[in-house]
């Protein structure tokens, strides 16, 4: 006899991570030990773009971001298990490289990188979703 085991959703959010407006969407869920992250862009505690210009710091805004939430879960950048990156241009690969390399050490996380992909505010030039295992890293 097989058992089906249920594992309770839980919405996660951090003090300095604007979460989305009310029935649109949420930044994290963990159910169970697995952490859900949507997609995180580079934006202020109202929620707005942050006025940042180039890539890179775009990047680092959002993997702050992502640490905050995952923190805020009870884990860390290290139980990162898989991520998928968004760019308008494919020519800003290496400037989100460069900003990983600042949250990860050891084995990188598997990672799909999809550039031309058009944001609805055009300010944005990354966004980067993930998937996380707590205790894992």
């Amino acid at each position: 006899m097989s058992r089906i085991i249920q594992a309770k959703r839980r919405r996660i959010t951090a003090v300095n991570v604007s979460e989305p407006g009310p029935g649109t969407s949420s930044n994290c869920f963990v159910v169970g030990d697995m952490v859900f992250l949507s997609g995180m862009t580079a934006r202020d505690l109202q929620g707005k773009a942050a006025s940042i210009g180039d890539a890179y710091q775009q990047s680092v805004c959002l993997l702050t971001r992502m640490k905050a939430l995952l923190e805020a879960a009870g884990g860390s950048m290290s139980d990162i298990v898989k991520l998928n990156c968004f760019l308008t241009d494919v020519r800003y690969r290496e400037d989100f490289v460069k900003a990983r390399k600042e949250f990860f050490t050891g084995d990188y996380p598997p990672c799909t990188l999809i550039g031309g992909v058009l944001f609805t505010v055009p300010e944005l030039l990354i966004e980067v979703d993930g998937i996380a295992v707590l205790g894992s890293g």
